[in-house]
C-alpha cells in the first residue's frame, strides 16, 4: 500500500533531485531512518557503482587507443596524444586508489576495453582493424605506467 509520504519522497526525487540528495542526507544524519526514500536511495548507490566502473572503462579505452595510435602512426605523434594518455592514466590510477576493488575488475575488462580501443583507433586512424594486433600487446601495468610509450620495431613488436 503506497502511503502519502511514499507519493511525496517520490515526488520531490522526480522534481527536485538536488533537494532530494539533501532531504535524504539530513534524514541520515539525524538517523530518521523510517522516512528515507530507501527505493530511490538503493537505486542512486547502484547507479554510483555503475558509473565508477563505466568510467575506469572508457579511461582505459582511450589510453589503449593513444597507445596504439602512437605506436602505429608514428609520424603522427603529438603533444595532444601524449597528454591525453597522462591525462587518462592519472584518472585511472585516481580511481584505483580511491577504490582500489577496481583494480581486478580492470584486469577482468581489460581485453574487452582493448577491442573497444581497436575499433576507436582504426576509426581515427583510417587503418583498418587487421593493421592492428588482435591482442593487446601491452601490460595493463605499462598502460598505466607514466614512463612507458610503445614504438614500433620492424617485427612487429614493442621496443620498450
Amino acid at each position: 500500500m503506497t502511503t502519502k509520504l511514499d507519493v511525496n519522497r517520490q515526488k520531490l526525487y522526480e522534481t527536485d533531485y538536488l533537494k532530494w540528495i539533501e532531504t535524504t542526507v539530513e534524514k541520515l544524519r539525524v538517523r530518521d531512518y523510517s522516512n528515507i526514500d530507501w527505493e530511490n536511495l538503493i537505486e542512486e548507490i547502484e547507479d554510483m557503482g555503475r558509473s565508477e566502473r563505466r568510467s575506469l572503462e572508457s579511461n582505459l579505452v582511450v589510453v589503449l587507443m593513444h597507445l596504439l595510435k602512437w605506436q602505429f602512426q608514428p609520424d603522427q605523434r603529438s603533444g595532444s596524444w601524449k597528454g591525453s594518455i597522462a591525462e587518462h592514466r592519472r584518472r585511472i590510477r585516481k580511481t584505483i586508489e580511491d577504490s582500489p576493488s577496481l583494480k581486478p575488475y580492470l584486469e577482468g575488462v581489460f581485453s574487452e576495453c582493448y577491442s573497444d580501443a581497436l575499433e576507436q583507433a582504426s576509426a581515427e586512424t583510417g587503418l583498418s582493424l587487421e593493421a592492428f594486433p588482435q591482442q593487446c600487446l601491452y601490460t595493463s601495468a605499462e598502460v598505466l605506467d607514466s614512463n612507458f610509450l610503445p614504438d614500433f620495431r620492424s617485427d612487429g613488436m614493442i621496443e620498450k
